[in-house]
């Protein structure tokens, strides 16, 4: 981390050791939202004086501006690293030997990890083509955006557009996709569209990586873009964070990159912003 935001995370971390709950995982089914108990619960009071006491009382561009600051203070990991980061960032609740695949909505053994059909591996869901960064340590190994899937239903969605319509997917009940989009289950659109906000705010072109953008088309190719900006939004919305999505987003704090994805502890600034 930087010196800039080290005086940050002290005073937080003594703050969320006064409200950590040790919790057992819940019981949850699945193919639903998982109900998952944080690590450590997260005060959103403490986060806003300081972690985000910066970006408070801003909209539009000069809260972008004042998130991307904040964020980009994290510590990097390797690509061979985010197999083990999302053994525990998408762990089952209901199974902790088990991870809950993106997509498809199945839990899965964290030993089937790999690359072959009928294992999972990790999605890029904002795509590494668009903006061509690859597996390359920033964008292409940022655990905000890598999640666990199905190597066949990865495969399916490719580099695809986020759109409504299609046809359904196989092995992923309640997705469906065409030839230049996909629409993920309704329990993850909101998730999908602040992992791609996230990006975009995260990835400004200052770091030696393209300038990662949301907009309003498909077929973005290689483009460093990513659509469709106004069916995220309304994902975000219909689909606000739960407990296994916030969970998640403590993991990767307190473990991993130290860095948060702001639009789940704010959703509110999805529409401020964009």
């Amino acid at each position: 981390m930087s010196r800039r935001h080290l005086h940050y995370r002290r005073p937080l971390l003594a703050t969320l050791a006064a409200f950590a709950v040790l919790a057992g995982t819940a019981a949850a089914a699945p193919a639903a939202t998982p109900q998952a108990s944080p690590v450590a619960a997260t005060p959103l009071g403490a986060l806003d004086d300081t972690y985000y006491q910066d970006a408070l009382g801003k909209s539009g561009a000069a809260l972008k501006s004042a998130l991307h600051t904040i964020i980009s203070s994290q510590t990097k990991i390797s690509y061979s690293q985010v197999w083990d980061a999302l053994k525990n960032t998408d762990q089952d609740p209901a199974n902790s030997s088990n991870v809950i695949l993106l997509y498809s909505g199945r839990s899965e053994p964290k030993s089937k990890s790999g690359g072959s059909v009928g294992q999972w591996n990790r999605e890029h869901v904002w795509a590494k083509s668009h903006g061509d960064f690859g597996t390359a340590t920033g964008p292409g190994t940022d655990i905000h955006h890598l999640r666990p899937e199905d190597v066949t239903v990865n495969s399916i969605r490719g580099n695809k557009d986020f759109d409504n319509g299609g046809s359904a997917v196989s092995g992923a009940p309640g997705s469906y996709t065409d030839s230049d989009s996909f629409e993920p289950r309704d329990a993850v659109k909101g998730d999908v569209a602040r992992m791609i906000l996230y990006m975009a705010v995260r990835y400004e072109g200052d770091d030696g990586f393209a300038d990662l953008e949301p907009n309003d088309r498909v077929s973005n190719g290689s483009a460093p873009y990513i659509g469709r900006l106004s069916v995220l939004k309304a994902w975000s919305q219909e689909d606000p964070p739960d407990s296994f999505e916030k969970r998640r987003n403590d993991v990767i704090f307190d473990r991993y990159q130290h860095n948060r994805n702001p639009f789940i502890d704010h959703p509110e600034w999805v529409e401020s912003i964009w």
